[in-house]
């Protein structure tokens, strides 16, 4: 493996770390409803470990409400359950055709966990980040020794991803500086 090859291959990694954020972030509400809240909950349709966006029609009527109408109506049941075992902090209505979830106004103590919760997101990512960092770095240090190439080589490479590294980590707190903001906005 070339020492481009390993730079795109870190860079690339870096990336999906980067989404993964994105997707963690997206799955904290912030007062709104919204329905990529429903994207982590799982429910148990025939033995299968469904997702409830998969089974069902999610709709938004207002700011405060998330409507899901399954379009298997004995599901009514195992989704109220599965939305009741989760972490997501709402009890749903089930009036015997469709699930209502109220997203109430969250209070100033709730922020502040939710954005506790964004921070630790974001430092998983840059500790990822760092990993792949790591890993790049040890590649191209083999990448040095098998091939007899010299250590300014090795020096720039690294820069190289450094610069990658740092542009990553910079991305990282700038998302979680959106979400921060968003999630303390009143």
């Amino acid at each position: 493996m070339s020492i481009d090859d390993i730079k795109a291959q870190a860079e690339e990694r870096m990336g999906k770390a980067l989404s993964a954020l994105h997707e963690n972030f997206a799955s904290v509400r912030t007062g709104r409803a919204n329905a990529m809240a429903l994207d982590r909950i799982k429910v148990d349709y025939y033995g299968v470990p469904t997702p409830v966006n998969q089974m069902a029609g999610v709709k938004t009527p207002d700011a405060h409400m998330l409507v899901i109408e399954p379009w298997d109506k004995t599901t009514l049941k195992a989704i109220e359950k599965a939305i009741l075992e989760s972490d997501l902090g709402v009890t749903p209505s089930n009036d015997g055709t469709v699930i209502r979830l109220p997203f109430p106004a969250l209070t100033e103590e709730r922020r502040r966990e939710l954005v506790k919760q964004c921070k630790a997101y974001s430092e998983e990512a840059r500790v990822a980040i760092r990993n792949i960092r790591r890993d790049a770095n040890s590649a191209v240090e083999k990448c040095i020794k098998e091939d007899s190439l010299p250590e300014d080589e090795q020096r720039r490479a690294e820069g190289a991803i450094q610069k990658i590294t740092d542009k990553f980590i910079a991305e990282v707190d700038e998302s979680f500086k959106k979400k921060e903001a968003e999630v303390m906005e009143v």
